[in-house]
């Protein structure tokens, strides 16, 4: 029986698991990976740790195998980030230096940590707020990620949200179809700012 609910606070090494299992593109990433905590200090432990109410998680018997994360105001959230999140794991982490294409995977981790590169902001004015959305593998294909999705977006109608964004890469083509099939639409961004590794969709709720 798959249950969705509100993250807990001991929910927290599992996302950080989920992170680092689907962090190559939705493959696992921990080969790649000498600090397997890295993925979920950027994309997972932000969230539930600072706001909560708004991730969810689906847990069966085998627990906790997926997660929605997101938030209704991206802008204020980088803003809290600077102020609660990024400080200490900036002291624990040394920005990384040199050539950036001889960094391997930990360092181009890390880096984010120092500079975070956050959705261009064209794309935060259209769609406000932004979501992650993780599943093992045994959870994919199951209509779980649809149930999930339909949780955090009821919730954000609740509360006023007008537009929601996210980023899939380009490498992810599971991913990619299915934002496609629930609405989202890609999103045309000027020369400049568009990514080659990132497809930028967004939803008007």
């Amino acid at each position: 029986m798959v249950s969705i609910r509100t993250v807990r606070p001991e929910d927290l090494d599992q996302l950080y698991a989920i992170s680092l299992a689907t962090g190559d593109a939705g493959k696992d990433a921990a080969p790649l990976h000498n600090d397997g905590r890295l993925i979920g200090h950027i994309y997972a432990a932000p969230y539930a740790t600072l706001l909560p109410e708004l991730v969810f998680v689906a847990e069966d018997e085998e627990g906790v195998f997926g997660y929605i994360a997101g938030v209704f105001d991206s802008i204020a959230f980088e803003a809290r980030l600077e102020r609660e999140w990024w400080p200490h794991l900036r002291e624990h982490y040394a920005d990384p230096t040199g050539d950036p294409a001889s960094w391997n995977a930990d360092q181009k981790r890390i880096s984010l940590i120092h500079h975070p590169e956050p959705a261009p902001a064209i794309l935060m004015e259209r769609f406000p707020a932004h979501i992650h959305m993780n599943l093992l593998p045994r959870a994919q294909g199951k209509g779980i990620g649809t149930a999930l999705l339909d949780r955090w977006v009821e919730n954000a109608r609740t509360n006023g949200v007008k537009g929601i964004h996210l980023g899939a890469n380009t490498g992810n083509r599971g991913a990619v179809r299915f934002w496609s099939s629930r609405g989202f639409v890609p999103v045309e961004l000027p020369k400049g700012v568009a990514s080659e590794t990132t497809v930028w969709f967004g939803q008007f709720l």
